[in-house]
């Protein structure tokens, strides 16, 4: 059957993207001899019969009345220079992914090899720093590559057979400067004193640690994942003199007497996350919070509110999630802010709650400014503001998720590091909710998408800080979100009998099997041979620690074990046991039948070395303050109240926005109740979202509305 080459490319006026391009390009780059820009996407294609190839040409990738097709190979014209852009190797690729499921449905055979690349023809007289400015601003080297232009005579790969997990052979015995340097070389985010209690640690159980053990160590404890820095012991808090800082100080003791009220007596570190739980305590203890939704099985943070059903009230649980995806986001948009998006979605939805608005608010540098200031080893602030904001409205519109809010806050502050997050809102009748603790003999399924070597790394990556030259490291960290498979998960869930199977759940958002899996219960024997891959030649590390997207970890009891994996199957999704739960307190993972890890429960709730710090607050500037920035535009304007209207109109912040909210879509569902915007001409930005629970009536959609602002 060999390689097919097709090339596909927008007939004229439906060319939107190229158009788009050409437009940045001498806009942003200031290329004025680029005459014009064409867009083709290319597919390769193996393993498909010639039968099925004449059908998928017009049926999967191309749409006859507004698309040109080429086929094996295309004329480059006078003055057209080409190249082509593919992900880098290991990367999810959806548009390749989505293009072979459809052949399989049209072939009813196996899935066949499809390879996808993006070729650019840019035509005018171009110099040679002209295209490799071009290139440098399309190509962003966290993802993607440039490829060669020639057909390949097979797609397929050969993966090299992974070695046998290696040992830190000596560690238990090495001193505090081998642990220094061997801290450094494998880029570790834990600390020395960490990898210190881990030697101790080790030198109790009389032998070394795999480098899978340390690895999964370093992933459990990670800021991503434990929230070390919020959970960091403050010893001691001092303040500068001044009128802020004494109501600062005023506040603080406030806090200080209420922590004696809210836990009596009992020992709790003072820190970050005390400070920011203190007062939802505080009300929970004097009796204001009695709809809280309180369990161990803690996905995100729920209600219990009262719905109206076809004329009978029942009890919902809602949940509310925020993700960051700061640094992700920041290296790679388009990825960052999907998973961002994606990972929200998925603490709520582990808890068995369909996920039915979402809300987002952004931090970023200013848009408008040049290229040329852009800081070095940094993406263009544009590039960043708008392919961020089209990785998180495909994803939501992709999932179906209604996005009632979008907003984003231009500071200089932002330059630096982005500020990428999700807000999402889910809820699910109480009564399709069963949480009980797992017990010995239970069985863990992994159900969702497969593992691959994107996201290795990503809780600790996120987790330590970064340079210039972290950039060539950090792309396997950055996942591709694959929307279409948490939208099947979404469908599972919402099943009553389904979700009623489920005694726990977790999400592989952070750690991977290792943290997933691992938090499910105390006693666990993992199977990494039996984690479905993406592709061979991955190590046990590579599966215990990969973040790979869309895939959920269930505890079922055994007999019902094959139930649940039927129902995964109808939803086209692939769920395979994966674990025991046992009676031991220790989490074993085992490879090509080997045991790689073997560690205490206890050890590992440690969380490793308790860090502490001491804080001064220091009196705040005036001058930096907001209202100071009102005082100097009123003193700039004096009296003159039409003057004053227009430069605060002229203010980045002041804008609407349109554009941006405009790639979102607010209507899916038809659970929402605001538009994004109002007014007679639909032109006033809302100040809040609102929407309707996603109650299934046999009438229609109804239910209590929530609102949020």
């Amino acid at each position: 059957m060999g390689v097919h080459r097709l090339y596909v490319e927008k007939k004229q006026g439906f060319d939107v993207e190229a158009s788009a391009l050409h437009r940045e390009l001498t806009r942003n780059l200031g290329i004025t001899g680029l005459e014009g820009v064409r867009i083709l996407y290319r597919y390769d294609t193996e393993d498909i019969p010639l039968a099925d190839y004449e059908k998928a040409k017009h049926l999967v990738f191309s749409e006859p009345p507004v698309d040109n097709i080429v086929e094996e190979d295309f004329t480059i014209g006078e003055g057209e220079t080409a190249f082509a852009v593919s992900l880098l190797p290991g990367q999810f690729d959806q548009r390749a992914d989505s293009a072979a499921q459809c052949i399989q449905l049209i072939s009813l055979g196996e899935r066949p090899n499809v390879q996808y690349a993006r070729v650019i023809l840019l035509k005018g007289s171009l110099q040679a720093v002209e295209i490799e400015a071009v290139k440098h601003y399309v190509i962003n080297p966290v993802e993607a590559e440039e490829v060669s232009m020639d057909k390949k005579i097979s797609l397929k790969a050969s993966y090299p057979v992974p070695a046998d997990v290696a040992s830190a052979y000596g560690f238990i015995g090495w001193n505090d400067e081998s642990l220094k340097h061997y801290l450094a070389e494998m880029g570790f985010a834990m600390s020395l004193e960490d990898l210190k209690f881990c030697q101790d640690y080790f030198q109790k159980e009389k032998r070394d640690p795999t480098v899978t053990e340390l690895r999964m160590i370093d992933t459990y404890w990670s800021d991503h994942c434990r929230h070390t820095t919020f959970l960091t012991e403050i010893d001691n808090v001092t303040f500068d003199p001044g009128n802020m800082s004494a109501r600062i100080s005023a506040t603080w003791a406030h806090y200080l007497k209420t922590r004696e009220t809210v836990h009596a007596g009992r020992q709790k570190d003072l820190c970050l996350m005390d400070l920011a739980t203190i007062g939802m305590k505080a009300l929970r203890k004097q009796g204001k919070l009695e709809n809280l939704d309180v369990s161990e099985e803690i996905n995100a943070c729920s209600i219990v509110v009262q719905a109206e059903v076809d004329g009978r009230m029942e009890d919902w649980l809602v949940m509310f999630k925020n993700e960051t995806h700061n640094h992700p986001t920041e290296i790679e948009p388009y990825g960052g802010a999907a998973t961002c998006l994606g990972g929200a979605i998925r603490d709520p939805l582990s808890g068995r709650a369909y996920v039915y608005q979402a809300m987002r608010v952004t931090g970023s540098g200013d848009p408008t400014v040049p290229m040329s200031a852009t800081l070095p080893g940094k993406l263009p602030q544009r590039v960043i503001t708008t392919t961020a904001a089209h990785g998180y409205s495909a994803y939501g519109n992709q999932i179906g998720l209604a996005t009632g809010m979008v907003d984003e806050i231009y500071h200089p502050g932002y330059v630096a590091k982005r500020m990428e997050i999700g807000v999402v809102v889910g809820a699910v009748p109480k009564s399709h909710v069963v949480r009980s603790v797992p017990e010995p003999d239970d069985i863990v399924i992994l159900v969702g998408g497969r593992t691959g070597r994107d996201g290795c790394g990503g809780a600790t990556g996120s987790s330590k800080e970064h340079t210039e030259e972290s950039l060539a490291t950090c792309g396997a960290e950055v996942q591709k979100g694959n929307p279409p498979t948490e939208r099947k998960i979404q469908r599972l869930f919402r099943n009553p009998e389904v979700s009623r199977l489920i005694k726990r759940c977790n999400d592989f958002g952070a750690g991977g099997v290792s943290v997933a899996i691992g938090e499910l219960a105390d006693g666990l024997d993992i199977n990494l041979d039996a984690v479905p891959r993406k592709y061979e030649g991955l190590d046990g590390t590579e599966l215990a620690i990969s973040e790979s997207q869309e895939r959920m970890a269930v505890v079922v009891a055994s007999e019902n074990a094959a139930r649940f994996i039927e129902a995964a199957r109808a939803e086209n999704l692939e769920a395979v046991k994966v674990a025991l739960v046992t009676s031991e307190n220790r989490l074993r993972m085992r490879w090509r039948g080997k045991s790689i890890v073997d560690i205490s429960r206890n050890f590992l709730n440690t969380n490793g070395v308790k860090q502490h710090a001491s804080a001064h607050i220091q009196e705040p500037e005036p001058n930096n303050s907001p209202f100071a920035a009102i005082a100097r535009l009123v003193d700039a304007c004096g009296s003159d109240v039409v003057l004053a209207f227009r430069t605060n109109l002229k203010q980045l912040n002041v804008c609407a926005k349109k554009g941006l909210s405009e790639r979102f879509d607010s209507t899916i569902g038809a659970g929402s109740v605001f538009m994004p915007f109002g007014g007679k001409y639909q032109l006033s930005p809302s100040d809040a979202m609102v929407a309707k629970l996603p109650v299934r009536s046999g009438k229609t959609t109804t239910g209590t509305a929530m609102s949020f602002g």
